[in-house]
């Protein structure tokens, strides 16, 4: 799992049947502190995040195919919440 900031969405005007009703973010990751690492990537939204939420994203494509309840799909990554606070132990 990675964490990441909504930076926008992505419109396709064609694309497989399991992103039907799905928005797609673009997330930028960011690092344990909170801080934008400059890596987007594309994922599928479960939750109704918004641009500017931290999210929760799920980067592994069996387990969001199995979240999704397909076992094949060409999906990778899903928002599976949103994130309140990140806290770090500084050593």
């Amino acid at each position: 799992m990675k964490i990441g900031r909504v930076a926008g969405t992505v419109v396709s005007t064609i694309s497989a049947s399991i992103f039907d009703g799905r928005k797609l973010l673009l997330c930028d990751i960011v690092s344990p502190g909170g801080e934008p690492t400059g890596d987007y990537t594309i994922a599928a939204d479960t939750i109704d995040a918004g641009v500017g939420d931290t999210v929760l994203i799920l980067d592994e494509g069996s387990s969001a195919r199995h979240i999704l309840g397909k076992t094949v799909a060409p999906i990778r990554a899903l928002v599976v919440g949103i994130v309140d606070e990140i806290d770090v132990e500084q050593p």
